[in-house]
């Protein structure tokens, strides 16, 4: 699934000249490379080795796929999705429930660590820097792929050369996942030193380099905070995501007024259809491009048609802050979440809105959300230029569609060109506020520096905003075990990531809180939202739980996900396994499959 391929403008194409110009057709594929020490001499064969690296960036996916990092990742307590099984709907499962043939991380990411590799060992630009350069992109990219194999696996085989595919040393015994992380950490320094592009939001660069840095480190040091108990390891890698932090806030990006630009701004901006830029976006460190005709994607599509989509839970809902910046148990404000009903001349219901609830919270949420609710078969909501949509939850996304494309581009697969952020300075922002709470070096400066802009965005009062308020908050909700600073910094985050890369899933991983997802222990991750005005017609196959919709009830009975600590890591492969043995070699499955 890693194997998309990105056509991102890249190897001086900016100028989007032509289709050639915009997609590199990987010219080069591994499959082709040679073993002749003056292939390794070419800038021109390095280049097009290092584009095939920009493949493992999803961004909104490509084509008609719906493989990507954004939305449809919905294992987490932000949205209720369904899955079909035979005639019942349960509730989304684990990744993995049984062991399987082959897990994907572990096939894709060693496929591109040789690939990676293949580059490291063999580049022999004559030119000493340009040599480094490419060597640094490779090592950016070798760093990445060992990191998501440590993430989903643990401790995994550590291979720094390119084995021959009958090597023995091909079935090495998995390295401690500290030795890899590591090496992760010297690729990443590697990269932050030698990368020589600076700041081109297409190619990868110094920046991205840092953002990366910045992403990894976090979760290392989480992890070994809240899994391992090791606090020196911990404040080291807390303290090398400041490091990179302060690296790209030195450089000029500054926070976009329009939150929901983010996400579905073009590549070349069409003012006759009030369409703009993500590359003129202030904030983006690095997108993937896309461009009709030429790369397309069907997220708007998904959000924008007749398919039951996963909606937003009422979990995530109640998170937002409201504009008086107190949480739900707290707020001066309306905290009502009941909607009004739209009524037609016969005096008939026919929609629900909830218009006046969005108002007074926090802004990205009226961003994130529709202002009118759908659900069943016999509430629907057709938003400008879309088809009619419903939601499992009743809480419909708008955050990725532009309502400004032509109709036909926005509901049809495979033809949406909306451009997707990969990394953006509100993203580094929320790294660097919660890698300064951590160490306990948060202050008055990193909260007007990190937290205002984005609350002023949202439009959430800033009068009172410094560290102690964000200390006194003493929101209720809090349940992870953590000071009221910090779970305000994990609030933040939440909202400002909402939907974004995987970002929920992998950070309740890595705090230690993926029991969290549990529907014993919290059964209403899976409620949505209120429909207490909805008729008994209304709600016919909508199964509702003290008044809101409960996306995992169906005719079948109400679905349970139970949590085990064997979730924190995927299972190996049964087939990798079994190579091993007949080879008379051990390789453990991880605890608990």
């Amino acid at each position: 699934m890693k194997k998309q391929i990105f056509f991102g403008l890249i190897a001086g194409a900016v100028a989007l000249s032509s289709c050639d110009d915009f997609l590199d057709d990987n010219r080069y594929p591994l499959d082709k490379q040679t073993d002749n020490p003056a292939y390794w001499t070419s800038t021109q064969n390095l280049q097009a080795q290092i584009n095939t690296l920009y493949g493992n960036f999803l961004g909104y996916g490509n084509g008609a796929s719906w493989v990507n990092d954004f939305y449809y990742q919905s294992l987490s307590d932000d949205q209720c999705s369904h899955i079909y099984s035979g005639e019942g709907t349960v509730f989304a499962r684990w990744t993995y429930e049984a062991v399987p043939n082959a897990n994907s991380v572990w096939d894709a990411s060693y496929t591109e660590v040789r690939r990676c590799n293949y580059i490291i060992n063999n580049c022999n630009i004559a030119n000493e820097k340009q040599n480094a350069n490419y060597v640094a992109q490779a090592r950016l990219i070798r760093a990445q792929q060992y990191y998501e194999l440590v993430r989903a696996l643990g401790d995994v085989p550590l291979v720094t050369e390119v084995l021959d595919p009958s090597s023995e040393a091909l079935y090495g015994p998995r390295t401690p996942r500290n030795e890899v992380m590591d090496l992760v950490l010297e690729d990443l320094n590697y990269a932050v030193e030698n990368i020589i592009q600076q700041g081109n939001k297409m190619e990868f660069s110094v920046d991205l380099a840092n953002a990366m840095k910045s992403e990894i480190c976090l979760y290392e040091a989480a992890y070994s905070k809240y899994h391992k108990n090791d606090t020196e390891r911990a404040n080291k890698f807390y303290g090398e995501v400041v490091k990179a932090c302060k690296a790209i806030m030195q450089q000029g990006y500054t926070i976009g007024s329009d939150y929901r630009a983010l996400y579905n701004s073009v590549f070349a901006a069409d003012a006759s259809l009030g369409l703009v830029s993500l590359l003129d976006n202030p904030e983006v460190i690095f997108m993937k491009g896309y461009k009709s005709g030429s790369l397309t994607h069907s997220t708007m599509a998904f959000l924008s048609s007749e398919t039951l989509i996963p909606g937003m839970t009422k979990d995530a809902f109640d998170a937002y802050l409201f504009k008086d910046g107190k949480p739900l148990a707290t707020t001066s404000l309306n905290t009502s979440d009941v909607p009004e009903t739209i009524v037609d001349a016969e005096g008939n219901i026919t929609g629900f809105d909830i218009s006046k609830a969005l108002e007074v919270r926090d802004g990205r949420l009226a961003q994130t959300i529709d202002p009118k609710l759908a659900f069943g078969s016999k509430v629907s909501f057709q938003r400008p230029n879309s088809y009619s949509i419903i939601s499992t939850t009743g809480y419909t996304i708008c955050k990725y569609v532009n309502p400004n494309i032509p109709l036909t581009q926005v509901v049809t697969a495979n033809t949406n060109y909306t451009c997707a952020p990969l990394y953006w300075l509100a993203y580094t922002y929320c790294d660097y506020l919660e890698a300064r709470a951590e160490l306990g070096q948060l202050d008055d400066a990193d909260v007007a520096m990190c937290v205002k802009p984005l609350w002023d965005r949202a439009g959430i009062d800033t009068q009172n905003l410094n560290k102690a308020y964000l200390e006194n908050m003493a929101d209720p909700a809090n349940n992870m075990n953590v000071s009221s600073l910090l779970w305000e910094i994990r609030r933040l985050r939440r909202c400002e990531l909402m939907f974004d890369r995987n970002h929920r899933y992998w950070d309740l991983v890595r705090w230690h809180n993926l029991d969290l997802l549990d529907t014993n222990m919290h059964p209403n991750i899976a409620l949505g939202a209120n429909v207490t005005p909805a008729t008994n017609e209304q709600l016919v196959g909508v199964f509702t739980s003290n008044g809101y919709i409960n996306g995992a009830a169906s005719t079948a009975g109400t679905a349970v996900r139970k949590f085990t600590d064997r979730e924190y890591l995927q299972p190996l492969g049964s087939q990798i396994i079994t190579l091993y043995n007949d080879k008379g070699l051990e390789l453990n499955q991880n605890p608990g499959w």
